[in-house]
């Protein structure tokens, strides 16, 4: 524990109740049923942060087992073309240290699994991503600490298949701007062009 959680256990008086969750459910490797767990997984969010500190937090998924244990002591996933952006890769070049979190939604249940990752190039995994899918990338993660995540707030949800259906009579807007960012295009459309005039006129 750090001493900020210290400190905060001290204040709120919550250190008794603390020491014994990390006693019960803190392990420093990943027992057989937290990797039977990750194998099963479709989905895990990723949380980095900078050297200054500056964090992000990034949503991965992928068929079971996209997520692969290695062993009790390590993880790999691939990591595929997304924004540009890099912001988790990025940060875990300056920073490798990473906490992955782990929630099955339909057994109402998630772990956490705390420790450093590296970025590597290996060709020998390929054959492990899912059809039409090219990993550029892979992640390897050092476990330092796992435990779960308690299930008393999380909802219970379903996956429900994609539905192909015909399209709205309404237009709808593109996910990639959903939030409405993208700029606007103030010009309004170009006017016609008149008869007889040439493009270089």
């Amino acid at each position: 524990m750090n001493r900020g959680e210290r400190q905060l256990q001290h204040t709120l008086g919550t250190r008794q109740q603390a020491d014994a969750f990390q006693t019960r459910q803190v392990l420093p490797h990943l027992n057989n049923r937290m990797q039977s767990f990750i194998g099963r997984q479709t989905m895990m969010f990723l949380a980095t942060a900078d050297l200054s500190g500056s964090c992000d937090n990034s949503f991965r998924a992928g068929p079971p087992g996209f997520v692969r244990v290695l062993d009790e002591e390590h993880l790999s996933w691939p990591e595929y073309r997304g924004n540009g952006v890099m912001a988790s890769l990025g940060n875990i070049t300056e920073s490798p240290r990473v906490g992955l979190l782990f929630v099955d939604f339909d057994e109402v249940i998630g772990l956490h699994v705390n420790g450093t990752a590296e970025i590597i190039q290996d060709p020998g995994h390929q054959a492990d991503t899912p059809p039409g899918q090219r990993a550029r990338l892979w992640i390897v993660a050092r476990v330092q600490e796992a435990y779960i995540h308690c299930a008393k707030n999380i909802p219970r949800m379903v996956e429900i298949p994609r539905q192909r259906g015909p399209r709205s009579p309404v237009e709808q807007p593109k996910k990639s701007d959903y939030f409405g960012t993208a700029p606007v295009n103030r010009a309004g459309p170009m006017p016609p062009a008149r008869a007889g005039r040439g493009r270089n006129e």
